[in-house]
């Protein structure tokens, strides 16, 4: 009888096994399709799930913001630009699942776009194991500017965050404010804000498009006020000073370990 049960249970085991690794392999990776619904209206983004995904352990989450140019609804573009160019670079320096929205033709990361954008990240963080004390924000250019405005408005959100060639003045582009405007001077109301969020700003030292001036004052109100914050100008380096800072192993060793 002895011999039978453990017959019987060995059996089982091997099934249970065969069972879960099944249903892991049933977990898809790499870069896939989402859509996300917000006020009657569906928007399309991607997310990226690293080929070591397992559910038996929490990943960290981040959300990245294009810039202009990558704007739309084919829920695709956005994965051609900045991050997910350095993931299929190396994927192996970023584990982490990350989640890409797309801002509509003219629009910028305010208003609706920046809760589209904080809805696809919720709605990863419900289908993956995912830690919310590792959950970080970055983005170029009007994604930048993007992730000054989120941040802002979610300073306990992020573990940390990263703008790239991004600006805070609302005198740059007409878009909704950073900071509203009746919280006196800008960076130093920004600083505020942030001042317990580390922060890592990244700028070309001659970009044409996006002053180097907007990263260096918010930079100087932020360590001023006593944040957590590095800044690095990309020297001879213009707009994209993008494919340098996520290509830096030093970033992302410094990004990964940030801890809300």
């Amino acid at each position: 009888m002895r011999n039978s049960f453990t017959t019987w249970f060995a059996a089982l085991l091997v099934t249970l096994s065969a069972a879960s690794a099944q249903t892991q392999q049933r977990i898809e990776t790499g870069f896939l399709d989402r859509s996300v619904t917000l006020g009657g209206q569906t928007y399309r983004y991607q997310i990226y799930v690293p080929t070591s995904y397992v559910t038996t352990q929490q990943w960290p989450v981040i959300l990245f913001l294009h810039g202009a140019g990558e704007r739309g609804s084919d829920g695709y573009v956005q994965t051609q630009v900045g991050l997910a160019p350095a993931i299929r670079q190396n994927a192996a320096r970023i584990p982490a699942i990350a989640v890409f929205p797309q801002a509509t033709a003219e629009s910028s990361w305010t208003g609706t776009p920046a809760r589209v954008a904080l809805a696809a990240l919720d709605q990863t963080m419900r289908e993956y194991q995912t830690d919310p004390a590792r959950v970080y924000l970055t983005g170029l250019s009007m994604g930048g500017n993007g992730t000054w405005y989120i941040a802002y408005r979610n300073p306990k959100r992020f573990a940390a965050i990263a703008p790239i060639c991004s600006w805070v003045s609302p005198q740059f582009w007409k878009v909704d404010p950073v900071v509203p405007a009746d919280s006196g001077d800008v960076y130093a109301a920004l600083a505020r804000q942030l001042r317990q969020v580390p922060t890592w700003i990244f700028h070309g030292e001659i970009d044409p498009v996006v002053s180097v001036d907007e990263s260096r004052k918010a930079f100087a109100a932020l360590k001023a006020a006593g944040a957590p914050v590095q800044y690095t100008e990309v020297p001879g380096t213009g707009h994209n000073s993008w494919d340098a800072t996520y290509g830096s192993p030093r970033f992302w060793a410094w990004l990964l370990v940030q801890r809300r």
